[in-house]
């Protein structure tokens, strides 16, 4: 396994970094009338954050210069795609396409995974 995670390390041009078991839910903490982040991987090819969302926070519109994939870890959640509304629960996901008008309102307090990859290929 060492082998594996030098080989990945090494073509990331990381620093090493140790594996770790984190309960991905536990990352962020809910905090009232506010909306918070946490980015567990930075890289040029993409990103991935959790996201904590007391009720009644959200997103307003948006579009994203790539295709975003949405994770919902806990609670409830409406997302606007062009004119499209979707509700989401716990354990659902939904892709957000690249370049289409997007918005999320927390329909309880909420947690989401958004994971970005920076490609249209």
């Amino acid at each position: 396994m060492a082998k594996i995670f030098d080989s990945i390390e090494q073509a990331t041009k990381q620093p090493e970094q140790k594996p770790e078991i984190k309960q991905l839910i536990d990352l962020v903490n809910y905090q009232d009338g506010s909306v918070v982040s946490k980015q567990i991987i930075k890289r040029k090819v993409g990103t991935v954050t959790i996201f904590a969302f007391d009720e009644g926070e959200g997103l307003s519109e948006h579009t994203a210069p790539f295709d975003a994939l949405v994770q919902i870890l806990d609670g409830e959640v409406r997302i606007r795609i062009a004119a499209e509304s979707y509700d989401l629960k716990a354990g659902e996901m939904i892709i957000l396409p690249v370049d289409v008008p997007h918005s999320l309102k927390a329909l309880t307090r909420f947690k989401m995974l958004l994971t970005m990859i920076r490609s249209r290929e």
